[in-house]
């Protein structure tokens, strides 16, 4: 399983990254690749408690939905709502410049990768809490996800 705790998987979604530009067409989904860019952003911020995120109160228990997002093998399903605060139509980190912002995307998952592991002890929206590789499992997969979004 792909995880950002492995740095061969770091490197693949870094290379696939750098296949997006700023007029990638999406395949679904409503954001741009500038919007995606910054969404991305906003989760790492999210995820090292950068940035805070509402809980998302489904009617359900997060630790199913987390088992199953996080280690089912299929893909995550396309239109998913997220939260307000990593929304690109609602209260997202609007896009500024391009590649500025790729490079803060880059800066992010840098930091999210090497700073002490202690730090992510927020609880997720959806899932409640995470362990480390839970954390590092979801970044790999949120990238994933939205990367596919624009064919890279």
């Amino acid at each position: 399983m792909k995880t950002l705790l492995n740095p061969r998987d770091q490197e693949e979604v870094l290379a696939r990254l750098q296949r997006v530009r700023a007029d990638s067409t999406r395949q679904w989904g409503k954001m741009s690749a500038h919007q995606m860019i910054c969404h991305l952003s906003d989760g790492f911020r999210m995820y090292m408690g950068l940035k805070t995120a509402t809980p998302a109160g489904f009617p359900y228990p997060s630790k199913i939905l987390k088992s199953v997002a996080l280690w089912a093998p299929i893909s995550w399903p396309k239109g998913f709502k997220t939260v307000p605060e990593l929304d690109q139509q609602r209260n997202g980190t609007p896009p500024a410049q391009f590649d500025r912002d790729v490079g803060e995307l880059r800066s992010l998952m840098d930091r999210f990768t090497r700073q002490p592991r202690d730090c992510r002890l927020q609880s997720h929206p959806h899932f409640g809490q995470m362990s480390e590789k839970e954390w590092m499992r979801l970044a790999y997969l949120h990238m994933n996800h939205h990367l596919r979004q624009f064919g890279a």
